[in-house]
C-alpha cells in the first residue's frame, strides 16, 4: 500500500493535489486536476508507501538516543576542552566589538555614523538633565548616566541602532526607591530660632545617589548572571502587551512626579500601593497655593516645544537631521532665566551649580542591597525587555543578528560598571534609537560620536545650565511622554484581535497605577504566565474530516465542504502537552447529539403525514413475528397518557427523563409468537460523559426486567433506562486516530493516560492509532516504556492521512457496531404495540419487502 501523488500546472494561482491508496493512470488524474484547478504552481509528483514510526525510522535511518543526547559525562568533556578555534570563538562572541571593528570601512560608515552620534548626542543632553530629575537626582547626574554607560555597551552589545542612556520608566522606577529610602524627612535641619524645618539638599542628595547607585549595581549584576547562564529568553515572558501597558501606567507616575515642577508646589511623596493616589490627591490639595510665575514658565515651554515637535513632524521628509527642539528649549530657558534673573526675582526653581569635570568612581554601599533587590530585578527586566525588543526590531530590519543572551550581558554591564560613576538604570531610548537609524547610523560607533558629546558638554558646558528652571525640564519631560499616552489607543486594537491579551493589558495597567511599579510588575508577571497555563489546560479539541481530493484534514465544525471518513474518527487537541481522550470523546458526542437532535425535529416534522401509513403498517405487524420494542417510542405514548392524568406521578417522573437517547429493545434471534421473548438492548452512551470508565464497566453485558405487569416496575424500568446507568459503545467506528502534531512534549502522567486509552478501546474492539508525533516526542515514548507487544511504533505514523489509508485498508471504510446480548424476560404487554410503531416509523423501508422482523447483527 502506498500513496501516489500529483500536482499539475496550467496557470499560476492554485494547487490541485490528488491523493490515493492506489496508482491511478494519468486521464484519471486529468480528471481529478480539472476540479476547481483555477489557479495552481509549478508541478511536482509523489509517489511513496504509507509510512508509520518503525518504517520511517528504517527510511531515515534515524539516530539513536545516546547518538543525539551525549552523556553528562561527555558534555563536561567537551564544554571543558580547549582548541584554537573555540577559544577564538569564545573571546568574539564575548567581545563582538572585535568581530566588526576590524572590518569597518571609515570611508563607507564613519560620516553616517559621526552625523548619527551628533544628532543622539545633542537630543543626551536635554534628556538626561530632565530624567535625572524623575529619578529624584541632581541633572548632572542624567548626563554621567548618558555618558558611560554608552562607552561600556559599545565594546559589548551586539545592536548596531540601539541607543544607550536614560529612559523615563526607569528614571521614575529608580525615583520611587531614592525618595522611599531618602524621604525628606529623614534630611530636616530645625531651626531653633523659629522652631522651623528646613530640608538639608545637601545630604539628602548624597545619600539618594548612594541608593541609585547601589541598585543599578545589583540590576547590573543580576542581568550579567541571568546572561551567563543562557537566561536571555526570560524576556519572552514579557510579552508586548504587558511591557507596552506597563510603560504607559509608568508614564502617569512620571506625570504625577513632574506636577511639584509644573506648578511650583512641594507636595508629600507617599511610597508603596496607592502611593500614586495618594500623591495625586495631595498634589489637587495645593493647588489654591500654585507659583503662578513657574506655571507660566512650564506653560510657555510645553506650547513651544508641542508647536516645534508637529512641526518638526511635519518637515522631517524634508530635513536630513530633525531639528533639535529639547535643545533649544533648553538654550532658550537658560538664556532667559539669566538675563531675567528669574530665580531672585520671581523665585523659580532652577537647577543650580552643575560642578564641570568628571567625579571618581566609588564602590556602592554593599547594605543596600538587600533593601531595594527586589526594585534592582524589577529594573534589570524592563530594562532588558525594551532594549531587547528595540534591537530585534531593527536587526531585522536591517538583516543582521541580534544575541539575547550577550545583550543581557552587555546591558548588564553597562548598568554595574556605570553605577561606580554614580549613573542609575539605563536601557535603550525608542526616541533615540530612531534618531540614531533615520540619520544614517550604521554602526556602534554613532554611540561612541554621541557619548563624546555628553563628554565635552560636562566638561566646559555644565556650568552654563545653573540658571535653568527646573519647569523647563518638566515641561520636556511631559511632552516627551505623548507617544506613550498614545499606548492607551491599544485598548482599541486588542478588542479586535485578542481579548485574552486585553486583559493582561488593563490588568498590567492597573496593577502597576495602584500597586506601583515594583509590586505592579510582580502582579503583571503572574497574571500573564497565569493566563499562559490556563489556556493550555483549557483546549480546545476538534473532529477533522478530509478534504475531498487532497490529503488534509480540517475542523468538521468550521468546514462545510469535508467529510468524516466511514469508520474512522480523527480527534485533535490545541493542548501542547499532555493528552485528554476523553474530553475529546465528550466534544464527539455532544457533536452527535447535536445531529440527533436535529433529525429529531425533522422526524417530529413528518410525523404527522406518516400517521395514516404507520396504521398501515400496524396491520402488518399482526402477521409478523416476535414484536420490536423502542423506549423513546413508549415513553412518548406515556407522556402523553400522563396529560390525560391516567398516569402515576412516579411513572411520569421515570418517563419525562429521557431526551436525546437512542436505546431500542429488540429480540436477540427471530421467534414465532410463541416462543417466550428473550430481548437485549442497544443504547448510545451520554454525551455529557465524564470519564471513560463507563465504558470498561459495562463490558460484561447489562440485564434488566421489562416483563412485570406492575405499572411502577414499567415505569422504574424506563427510568433506568432513560437516565443512561445501561449502555454500550454505539460509534459506528473501527479506528480512532489522534493528531499529537502540536504537543512539543509528554509527561510521564500523559504516557500513563495514553496506556490506558489503548487498552480501553482494544477491549471494545477499537484501534488507536497517533499521528503527527514529533521526534522528541518518540523518544519520550521510548524513555517511557509505552511501546509493548501489543502496542508497537505500527500504531504511529508519520501523518494522519497515512494513518486513515491504513486504517481503510486494514478494518475497512464501515463497520457496523457490535454489542453483546443482554437477557431480558418478556416484553411486558403493555408496549408491545407501541414498540414495533415505533421501529416501523423510523425504519419504514425495512417492511416494505419483507413481513418479517429484520435481524439486526
Amino acid at each position: 500500500m502506498y500513496i501516489r501523488g500529483y500536482i499539475c500546472s496550467c496557470d499560476s494561482s492554485t494547487v490541485a493535489l490528488v491523493v490515493k491508496s492506489k496508482k491511478i493512470s494519468c486521464t484519471d488524474f486529468d480528471r481529478f486536476s480539472s476540479m476547481d484547478s483555477t489557479h495552481q504552481f509549478g508541478k511536482y509528483r509523489v509517489e511513496r508507501e504509507v509510512l508509520d514510526e518503525q518504517r520511517l525510522e528504517e527510511v531515515t535511518q534515524r539516530k539513536t538516543y545516546s547518538d543525539t543526547h551525549p552523556s553528562l559525562i561527555e558534555h563536561l568533556k567537551e564544554s571543558l576542552r580547549c582548541t584554537v578555534p573555540k577559544l577564538k570563538q569564545s573571546v568574539v562572541s564575548s567581545l563582538p566589538v572585535l568581530y566588526w571593528l576590524p572590518k569597518y570601512s571609515v570611508w563607507d560608515y564613519g560620516m553616517p555614523d559621526l552625523i548619527s552620534g551628533i544628532s543622539v548626542g545633542i537630543m543626551h543632553l536635554p534628556q538626561g538633565l530632565a530624567y535625572a530629575l524623575l529619578a529624584s537626582l541632581p541633572p548632572v547626574f542624567g548626563l554621567y548616566t548618558s555618558l558611560y554607560p554608552a562607552l561600556i555597551y559599545f565594546f559589548f552589545g551586539t545592536s548596531r541602532h540601539i541607543s544607550i542612556g536614560t529612559f523615563t520608566v526607569l528614571s521614575i522606577m529608580v525615583g520611587s526607591v531614592t525618595e522611599r529610602l531618602a524621604p525628606d524627612l529623614n534630611f530636616l535641619i530645625i531651626n531653633g530660632t523659629n522652631i522651623t524645618a528646613e530640608v538639608n539638599i545637601i545630604a539628602r542628595d548624597s545619600y539618594r545617589v548612594e541608593v541609585a547607585a547601589a541598585t543599578t549595581v545589583l540590576g547590573g549584576l543580576i542581568q550579567v548572571a541571568l546572561g551567563l547562564v543562557k537566561f536571555g529568553f526570560v524576556g519572552t515572558y514579557l510579552s508586548e502587551p504587558l511591557v507596552r501597558a506597563y510603560t504607559t501606567a509608568a508614564a502617569a507616575h512620571a506625570v504625577v512626579a513632574q506636577l511639584k515642577y509644573i506648578f511650583g508646589v512641594s507636595p508629600t511623596r507617599f511610597s508603596g500601593p496607592l502611593s500614586l493616589v495618594y500623591t495625586l490627591k495631595d498634589v489637587c490639595s495645593l493647588l489654591p497655593h500654585t507659583h503662578f510665575p513657574t506655571l507660566v514658565v512650564s506653560a510657555v515651554s510645553m506650547v513651544f516645544l508641542i508647536a516645534a515637535k508637529e512641526l518638526n513632524s511635519y518637515l522631517s521628509p524634508k530635513l536630513p537631521v530633525p531639528i533639535p527642539v529639547e535643545l533649544i528649549t533648553i538654550v532658550a530657558g537658560t538664556l532667559i532665566s539669566t538675563y531675567t534673573h528669574l530665580d531672585n526675582n520671581y523665585t523659580i526653581s532652577v537647577v543650580g551649580v552643575v560642578p564641570s569635570g568628571l567625579s571618581s568612581p566609588s564602590v556602592p554601599d554593599v547594605s543596600l542591597f538587600r533593601e531595594v533587590i527586589g526594585d534592582a530585578f524589577a529594573l534589570a527586566m524592563v530594562g532588558y525587555a525594551v532594549s531587547i525588543s528595540l534591537g530585534k526590531t531593527f536587526a531585522l530590519k536591517h538583516g543582521y543578528k541580534v544575541d539575547s543572551n550577550q545583550e543581557l550581558v552587555a546591558l548588564g554591564l553597562s548598568n554595574a560598571v556605570g553605577g561606580f560613576f554614580q549613573c542609575f538604570s539605563v536601557c535603550s531610548s525608542m526616541s533615540r534609537s530612531l534618531i540614531q537609524e533615520n540619520t544614517g547610523g550604521k554602526t556602534q560607533m554613532a554611540g561612541v560620536a554621541s557619548a563624546l558629546i555628553v563628554l565635552v558638554t560636562i566638561l566646559k558646558l555644565g556650568p552654563l545650565f545653573k540658571e535653568l528652571p527646573k519647569a523647563v525640564l518638566a515641561a520636556i519631560v511631559l511632552v516627551n511622554l505623548k507617544g506613550m499616552f498614545k499606548q492607551h489607543f491599544d485598548i482599541v486594537t486588542l478588542w479586535r484581535s485578542s481579548k485574552i491579551d486585553l486583559v493582561v493589558w488593563l490588568v498590567t495597567w492597573v496593577s502597576t497605577l495602584l500597586l506601583n511599579l515594583d509590586l505592579g510588575l510582580a502582579a503583571s508577571i503572574i497574571f500573564a504566565l497565569l493566563s499562559v497555563i490556563f489556556r493550555t489546560q483549557l483546549p480546545t479539541y476538534s473532529v477533522l474530516g478530509n478534504v475531498p481530493g487532497t490529503e488534509l484534514y480540517v475542523d468538521i465544525e468550521t468546514h462545510t465542504e469535508v467529510r468524516e471518513i466511514p469508520g474512522v474518527t480523527i480527534f485533535r487537541s490545541s493542548a501542547t502537552s499532555g493528552l485528554d481522550i476523553s474530553k475529546m470523546i465528550i466534544y464527539k458526542r455532544r457533536q452527535e447529539a447535536k445531529q440527533r437532535r436535529r433529525e429529531m425535529r425533522a422526524e417530529r416534522r413528518a410525523k404527522r403525514q406518516a400517521k395514516k401509513e404507520r396504521q398501515a403498517q400496524r396491520a402488518g405487524k399482526q402477521m409478523s413475528g416476535a414484536p420490536v420494542f423502542s423506549v423513546e417510542e413508549e415513553a412518548g405514548r406515556w407522556r402523553d397518557t400522563c396529560v390525560d392524568g391516567n398516569v402515576t406521578d412516579k411513572e411520569e417522573q421515570g418517563l419525562t427523563k429521557r431526551e436525546n437517547g437512542t436505546v431500542f429493545v429488540i429480540p436477540n434471534t427471530p421467534r414465532t409468537l410463541d416462543d417466550p421473548c428473550r430481548w437485549e438492548y442497544l443504547k448510545g452512551g451520554e454525551p455529557d460523559c465524564t470519564s471513560l470508565g463507563w465504558m470498561s464497566e459495562l463490558q460484561d453485558g447489562d440485564t434488566t426486567t421489562l416483563g412485570s405487569s406492575s405499572d411502577d416496575t414499567l415505569s422504574h424500568d424506563l427510568e433506568r433506562v432513560s437516565l443512561g446507568s445501561l449502555g454500550k459503545w454505539t460509534w459506528d467506528i473501527h479506528s480512532i486516530i489522534i493528531d499529537l502534531s502540536t504537543a512539543n512534549f509528554i509527561d510521564t502522567v500523559a504516557i500513563k493516560t495514553m496506556k490506558n486509552i489503548f487498552q480501553d478501546f482494544s477491549e471494545i474492539d477499537v484501534d488507536i492509532y497517533l499521528a503527527g508525533c514529533q521526534a522528541s516526542v518518540v523518544e519520550q515514548l521510548e524513555l517511557g516504556d509505552f511501546f509493548s507487544e501489543s502496542v508497537t511504533k505500527r500504531h504511529l505514523f508519520a501523518s494522519i492521512h497515512d494513518a486513515v489509508l491504513y486504517c481503510l485498508d486494514h478494518r475497512g471504510a464501515t463497520l457496523f457496531p457490535r454489542y453483546e446480548p443482554s437477557v431480558l424476560t418478556p416484553l411486558h404487554p403493555l408496549l408491545q404495540q407501541e414498540a414495533l410503531e415505533g421501529i416501523i416509523a423510523q425504519k419504514p423501508e425495512l417492511f416494505q419487502t419483507q413481513q418479517t422482523c429484520p435481524k439486526y447483527e
